[in-house]
């Protein structure tokens, strides 16, 4: 039995006064007022029968105690919010074949759960889910071989296709763990770049001319994870995204990423559909992506890199 006074809403003040040690801006995200969020947090913390911030400190800081009941309290949100987005899956029951494709950023987290909510509510269809590159994607909606695609967007317009954006996606620098920062990284290592024909490694060569930077051309990695990996080793820095930084999770401990210093660029990610085929299921298979890219990856990628806070997000 959950104890009397402990309340969903406020677990999300207190998630929200933990990310922004502000009660103003607890209250802005939640849609309270200040005293408000300041109620519940002391209900919260009567009914706990513990102080789980420091009171008497600006911003508020959470004490050991609220520490430890913070990790149970995003883990508790966090199926909240999954649940919720499984209940928010549309009834696809209807068609008789569904194809999607998707970029291999995501086969670590989002991959598996869209293609088993997309299952579940597929009854009676022929359903085809397979990753490719953003190019290939592209190749394959244009000769209808697919629905739609879940990609990075191009840069270029795209004739008879319709775009749902879902994410922006900024690019970082990754850098050895204790290379002694970005300018002793940049000074001392090469440069790992993404292979050529790959459409990231023509966005951040572009970027690049623009910026009229230019570095020594020794190393064309056509494999993410292969890249990462180097990384990690201490072979080199590259520049990578956040959904590329969280889908190399087991080479985080050699890891380091900062702001891109190249100036400030992204990518968007989008669902795309040809015009032909624009009725209501992309555009509600879009609001679910958007809703399990945020659960599966947003979140856990802003609780590891908050500076990122504002610019990787979910592009309602």
């Amino acid at each position: 039995m959950v104890m009397k006074g402990l309340t969903l809403r406020g677990l999300e003040v207190f998630e929200a006064l933990a990310r922004t040690g502000s009660v103003a801006q607890a209250a802005e995200i939640t849609g309270l007022s200040q005293p408000s969020v300041s109620q519940q947090l002391r209900n919260l913390e009567k009914a706990l029968g513990t102080d789980l911030v420091d009171h008497g400190r600006r911003p508020m800081r959470l004490t050991q105690a609220g520490r430890s009941f913070l990790a149970r309290t995003e883990s508790v949100l966090a199926e909240l919010q999954m649940a919720q987005s499984e209940l928010s899956v549309m009834d696809l029951g209807h068609l008789t074949t569904l194809s999607i494709g998707l970029i291999d950023d995501f086969d670590n987290d989002l991959t598996p759960r869209l293609a088993t909510l997309l299952a579940d509510s597929l009854t009676r269809s022929k359903f085809k889910l397979i990753t490719l590159s953003s190019l290939d994607l592209f190749e394959a909606l244009e000769a209808q071989r697919l629905h739609m695609a879940i990609s990075a967007h191009s840069g270029e317009v795209l004739e008879g296709v319709v775009e749902y954006p879902l994410v922006q996606d900024p690019f970082i620098l990754a850098t050895p763990k204790g290379a002694g920062g970005v300018e002793a990284a940049l000074r001392d290592l090469p440069f790992l770049r993404y292979a050529r024909e790959q459409l990231i490694s023509r966005q951040i060569e572009g970027h690049l001319a623009r910026q009229q930077m230019e570095f020594e051309e020794r190393f064309e990695i056509g494999s993410h994870m292969a890249l990462m990996a180097m990384v990690a080793r201490g072979l080199g820095w590259a520049i990578t995204t956040p959904l590329g930084y969280m889908r190399a999770a087991r080479f985080h401990d050699g890891l380091e990423v900062h702001p891109a210093p190249f100036g400030a660029f992204s990518r968007t990610i989008s669902l795309f559909t040809r015009t032909d085929w624009s009725d209501q299921v992309p555009k509600e298979v879009a609001g679910m992506t958007r809703r399990l890219m945020q659960n599966q990856i947003i979140d856990p990628a802003l609780a590891q890199v908050p500076w990122l806070n504002d610019q990787l997000k979910v592009i309602d």
